[in-house]
C-alpha cells in the first residue's frame, strides 16, 4: 500500500474521521468547496447543512473543544515526526513485523483476513488454530497484561486477539509485542 498524495482542490468535499490516528475517536474533519454550500436537501438535518455550519464559522453547535484541541496536538506531533510519509513508513514496518511473525508461526498464530485485505492498523488473529484455543488466548491476554500490554482482546463478536497499531504505537512497542509473541509461542508450542 502506498501513501495517497493528492491536491485538496480536486475534491468537492472531504469528510475525514480521526479513528484514533489523528485524535479522539469520533472527531471529524470536513473540508468543502464553497460552491457546494447551499444545496442541502430539505431532509438534511441542519447540523449537516454545511452552509449553516459555514455561516456560523463552524460553531453552529457547541463543538467538542477537547477533542479538537487533542486533534491539534496530534497533528502537530505527526508534523514533528515527519508527517504523513513518516506515519505511512512506520505503519508499514509495524504491520509487516506482526504479519510476518504470524505467517512464520506454522499455524500457532492464525490471521483469517486474506493478505490483500489486511489492515495495517488492526491485526486480528487467533491462537492455536483457525477457531482459536480459548485457553491459550486467555493465557496470552493475561500474560500480556502482566507485561503492560493492554487492550489486545479481540472484538466481542469475533473473539481472538486484536493488535491495534495506531500512529502513537512506536516501532519499539511493536518489537516488544513481537518478542512477547515469540516467547509465548515457544512456551506453548507442541
Amino acid at each position: 500500500m502506498k501513501l495517497l498524495t493528492c491536491s485538496l482542490l480536486q475534491f468537492g468535499l472531504i469528510f475525514a474521521g480521526a479513528q484514533k490516528n489523528i485524535g479522539c475517536a469520533g472527531v471529524t474533519v470536513v473540508i468543502i468547496k464553497e460552491d457546494l454550500l447551499g444545496h442541502a436537501l430539505k431532509e438534511c438535518p441542519v447540523i449537516f447543512d454545511y452552509k449553516v455550519q459555514g455561516s456560523y464559522n463552524s460553531l453552529y453547535n457547541t463543538p467538542t473543544s477537547y477533542s479538537i484541541y487533542i486533534m491539534g496536538l496530534v497533528l502537530q506531533w505527526i508534523k514533528n515526526c515527519g508527517g504523513a510519509e513518516a506515519m505511512e513508513k512506520n505503519s508499514a514496518a509495524k504491520s509487516k513485523l506482526i504479519y510476518d511473525l504470524i505467517e512464520g508461526s506454522n499455524g500457532f498464530y492464525v490471521c483469517l483476513a486474506a493478505s490483500a485485505c489486511r489492515s495495517r492498523m488492526n491485526i486480528p488473529f487467533r491462537i492455536g488454530n483457525v477457531n482459536g484455543d480459548t485457553v491459550l488466548e486467555t493465557q496470552f491476554l493475561d500474560k500480556a497484561v502482566k507485561n503492560n500490554m493492554i487492550s489486545l482482546k479481540g472484538h466481542r463478536s469475533v473473539g481472538g486477539i486484536r493488535v491495534s497499531l495506531y500512529n502513537a504505537v512506536t516501532i519499539e512497542d511493536t518489537q516488544k509485542l513481537a518478542h512477547f509473541m515469540i516467547n509465548f509461542m515457544k512456551e506453548h508450542s507442541v
